[in-house]
């Protein structure tokens, strides 16, 4: 994890490097959850040293009170973070405070007994099947490479094919879809849940492709994809490409290459599959993450009822 200058006394200092681990190696949860909690955290920290009138130790928030957290979450609103984020900030630091706690260090009681900023209610924004289509088309790649429009090509049709997270995707080795017959993949997501996803002939075809073209040797236990110098493909190379797709294809800023998976779990529910089995697809820890899909297939049928229908 990169170094920062952490305002905290050793002590504490101490203790939150603990708990992060702890995040990491025994609640297995993933290095994204992490970095955001240690991000939130570290924020506090700061706001603790203004708060307090220099670093934190232990003792400094071992009796912290609600009116202590609302005034970072204040501070922190004026900053112009929005409830998701003050949100997953204050879940954070429940957990450090769990975690002193445990240990006879702190008291957690008001962090617990602050309520969490209310969350707008937004619906997830798939694109159309026919845009969805031609986001993923070899054809519709704008590299220049040929090898990596096809990369590209392969990647985006796993999103929207097999419904996968971009971390997921990235993180295939070279032994995945090697061959016709590698129909379903084994991917551990978020909090290292494992699950088994189907992969559609058009993607094992896109990968073929991309395998073909691919300049680099793909060593079975190397990742599958990779960036125009050999390297491990960077996320951000993925989005940047998306964004090019969008505005050459006159999409909306709401296409990203996470609205693909949001698309696969829509166009599925759309087609009459079983929301249960879509939860599944997806890695959802709990029905109700899956369920806003069924808001947005509403959305749209009242949608097609109100430009349709002679009474509407």
């Amino acid at each position: 994890m990169q170094e920062f200058l952490i305002p905290a006394k050793p002590d504490l200092q101490a203790a939150r490097e603990s708990w992060l681990k702890m995040l990491a190696r025994e609640r297995r949860l993933s290095p994204e959850t992490v970095e955001a909690y240690e991000r939130d955290t570290r924020q506090f920290l700061h706001f603790l040293t203004g708060h307090c009138g220099g670093p934190p130790g232990i003792s400094d928030i071992a009796d912290l009170r609600p009116a202590d957290l609302r005034g970072f979450l204040a501070a922190r609103r004026n900053a112009g973070a929005g409830a998701r984020t003050l949100g997953r900030g204050l879940a954070g630091i429940r957990s450090l405070l769990r975690f002193l706690e445990r240990r006879g260090l702190a008291n957690a009681a008001g962090a617990a007994a602050l309520r969490a900023p209310r969350q707008p209610k937004s619906l997830p924004k798939p694109l159309t099947a026919d845009d969805a289509r031609r986001v993923v088309s070899v054809e519709g790649q704008l590299a220049e490479e040929p090898w990596i429009a096809a990369r590209n090509a392969a990647v985006l049709t796993l999103l929207y094919g097999s419904g996968l997270r971009i971390s997921e995707a990235l993180g295939l080795s070279g032994a995945d879809l090697s061959s016709e017959t590698d129909t379903v993949l084994r991917i551990t997501g978020k909090g290292g849940k494992t699950r088994l996803v189907p992969v559609l002939p058009v993607a094992l075809r896109a990968v073929a492709e991309y395998r073909r073209l691919c300049p680099y040797h793909i060593d079975p236990k190397g990742l599958l994809f990779r960036g125009a110098r050999g390297g491990p493909l960077n996320p951000a190379i993925v989005q940047r490409e998306m964004a090019k797709l969008r505005s050459a294809l006159n999409l909306p800023d709401t296409a990203t290459p996470h609205a693909l998976r949001h698309s696969f779990a829509t166009h599925l529910l759309g087609r009459g599959g079983d929301l249960r089995t879509i939860q599944e697809l997806l890695g959802h820890a709990s029905l109700s993450t899956t369920q806003i899909y069924t808001g947005v297939d509403t959305a749209r049928l009242l949608e097609i009822y109100d430009s349709a229908h002679p009474r509407a």
